[in-house]
């Protein structure tokens, strides 16, 4: 009994581990004509049955731009009908004061009577005028008043003081006059 090689191959080997030879291909499994496969391309995600949600958004959108618009209208009407609801209550209406007059500012020559506290002064100094009086607490007669001109010391005045020029209202410059007559004055920087 003598048995062929591939006999005895075939049966101390298990039949798993061979492996057919390639063949040509098979008349079942014809050779594909279709094109090699391509990567997909990115695209957004599908959002499918999300249209209730879009439509919520515009309202909501829609009623924020109402109640804005309805706000400034409110807004409105409350500044143009201010004086109408007031008067609608019974409260008289708001009483319309004119404009202040002008100012009219002017120089005004004042003599102080430390010389040495003048010579301290430049024009565009701003100064307190006090009136020192012998009778009763001294008083500020002019406040905030706007050096203009500091004039040369007179020789011919000892101990006279010197002269000044402030820019003052018109009422305040009829005060220094008037203070200059009686009492002794003296200004302070501010």
């Amino acid at each position: 009994m003598s048995k062929t090689m591939p006999e005895a191959m075939s049966k101390t080997m298990p039949k798993s581990a061979c492996v057919p030879a390639p063949s040509a291909p098979s008349p079942a499994f014809p050779p594909s004509t279709c094109p090699p496969a391509r990567p997909v391309p990115p695209f957004p995600p599908l959002r499918v049955g999300r249209g209730a949600d879009r439509l919520r958004r515009a309202v909501r959108r829609r009623r924020r731009a109402a109640s804005a618009g309805l706000a400034v209208v409110a807004a409105a009407l409350a500044v143009v009908g201010g004086t109408e609801a007031q008067a609608s209550r019974g409260a008289p209406p708001p009483e319309v004061k004119p404009p202040p007059a002008a100012v009219r500012w002017v120089s005004a020559p004042v003599r102080i009577a430390d010389a040495a506290t003048v010579r301290l002064l430049r024009p565009g100094d701003r100064v307190d005028v006090v009136a020192a009086e012998r009778t009763g607490p001294p008083r500020v007669v002019a406040a905030g008043a706007r050096v203009v001109e500091v004039p040369a010391p007179e020789k011919g005045v000892g101990d006279g003081g010197a002269l000044v020029v402030l820019s003052v209202p018109r009422d305040t410059a009829r005060a220094l006059v008037g203070a200059g007559t009686v009492a002794r004055l003296a200004v302070t920087l501010c």
